[in-house]
């Protein structure tokens, strides 16, 4: 355990994820504080704060302190009294989610199909179900370091595609509480080439940058070619030992760095059961 100023840092797990104590990022945070943050962020990748119970101006003004905000793309789900907030949610009005409904349940990095990816997210859980809802998190950094140098080798310079409605044709398609993506709303947001191996801007190390969720072929290979290494580093960067899986509870605040992570939220809740958050997006940079 390591303390900067009052906050004090605590690990999860031997990949990814620490929890931070001694501080409520409602207030007015200090600099000492904020710089002992967002040095955990960068060591440690995901964060996770405990009873925050953050209103939604709050929740924004922690998050902008790492960099400016950006909207998503289903401008439905906006939170009313603040855009900057998405609303992640099972709840209903008259029938009809007010959130994005079974949000993540597959592995991905959020919007790596934007040509400047988001940076990081940031959930605050206000209500969760008595039992199950947990959100794993894997370290991609740690998946990468581990591959073998002529894999490394192989991969360095290769690109794939990212494309937003792979993750409706492959997973929402079978959601009918979710709504169809319009003919604009796939307008928005073309399909992107990444590399499949970034560097973190901040610290220098590198990560895999291909996902399950909006990865659809690596650019250059045949499509058995690109699937057979796709299906390789999925599977390796699902390994127990690259995963720290959280436990929700009301107040909870995490937020996680999309340039070095995956996360999957786990469907194995009564969807009876209300499970209701926040999130804001960090708007991010080219990945390189």
């Amino acid at each position: 355990m390591t303390e900067q100023s009052e906050v004090t840092v605590r690990r999860l797990s031997g990949s990814v994820g620490a929890e931070i104590a001694g501080v409520s990022v409602a207030g007015d945070l200090t600099n000492a504080e904020f710089d002992a943050i967002h040095r955990a962020f960068n060591d440690h990748s995901v964060l996770v704060f405990r009873d925050q119970r953050l209103e939604p101006d709050e929740h924004v003004t922690f998050s902008r302190r790492f960099g400016p905000l950006e909207q998503h793309v289903l401008k439905q789900f906006a939170h009313p009294d603040n855009p900057d907030v998405f609303l992640i949610s099972n709840v209903k009005d008259k029938g009809k989610p007010i959130g994005a409904i079974r949000a993540g349940q597959y592995w991905h990095s959020d919007s790596s199909y934007l040509a400047k990816p988001t940076m990081a997210s940031t959930l605050n859980a206000l209500e969760v179900p008595s039992t199950g809802g947990d959100t794993m998190f894997a370290s991609m950094a740690a998946a990468y370091d581990e591959l073998s140098e002529p894999m490394k080798a192989f991969l360095s310079g290769l690109n794939a595609v990212h494309d937003y409605t792979n993750a409706w044709d492959v997973f929402f398609s079978r959601v009918a509480d979710r709504p169809p993506l319009s003919d604009e709303d796939r307008a928005k947001v073309p399909p992107t080439e990444q590399p499949v191996v970034r560097t973190h801007p901040e610290t220098g190390r590198k990560a895999l940058f291909v996902n399950p969720g909006f990865t659809r072929h690596i650019v250059g290979l045949t499509d058995s070619e690109s699937r057979a290494l796709l299906d390789f580093l999925f599977a390796h960067a699902q390994q127990p030992h690259f995963i720290y899986r959280h436990n929700w509870a009301p107040g909870d605040l995490v937020i996680w760095d999309n340039r070095a992570t995956w996360h999957l939220a786990i469907a194995d809740y009564d969807m009876d059961e209300r499970r209701h958050f926040h999130r804001t997006s960090i708007a991010g940079d080219a990945a390189y």
